[in-house]
């Protein structure tokens, strides 16, 4: 009788954590898109935007998106399990999605034997948090999140979060 239950890549039959073993997948392209959010309360988003995005610190976007692709091509030091992947691409988009949150996208590109979703993440998330660090001296008042993959290409899955259901991440 086989298992079709789902389980989990980074555990190993013994119950211990282990690095997956990628060396007989097929290398292809892969690709992830993954976002993250910050909100701001409306003073602060007020003074942002009457600033030009600068902060005591200097360019808010500029300085998140170099400290986000730092993140990208440094994700396997902050992730145990992650493989060190070469990135063929990484580009941002930050951009208000309102009056008060700015909205930040992470795509991210390969070409090897593991998906780069990860990295995608990890981007994002190190993009929301350097807006949070470069905005802090207006105020402690701003919330990050959620931080989601939205799309990753390549391997033996795809995915796509506006087909998936919530927390059908794969």
């Amino acid at each position: 009788m086989t298992n079709d239950k789902p389980s989990l890549s980074h555990v190993g039959d013994d119950g211990r954590p282990r690095m997956v073993d990628i060396s007989e997948k097929a290398v292809s392209d892969r690709s992830a898109i993954a976002e993250s959010a910050v909100a701001f309360p409306a003073d602060m988003a007020a003074a942002l935007r009457g600033s030009d995005m600068r902060a005591k610190k200097g360019p808010v976007i500029d300085t998140a998106i170099i400290a986000g692709t730092m993140a990208v091509k440094r994700c396997h030091e902050l992730i145990p399990f992650c493989h060190p992947l070469p990135i063929d691409g990484c580009k941002f988009d930050i951009d208000w999605r309102d009056e008060r949150t700015l909205g930040i996208r992470c795509q991210v590109r390969t070409r090897h034997a593991t998906g780069i979703e990860m990295e995608a993440l990890t981007g994002a998330s190190v993009a929301a948090l350097t807006i949070y660090d470069m905005c802090k001296a207006l105020g402690q008042g701003m919330a990050i999140g959620p931080t989601r993959l939205l799309q990753k290409r390549g391997g033996r899955h795809d995915y796509d979060a506006g087909t998936a259901e919530a927390g059908d991440a794969d």
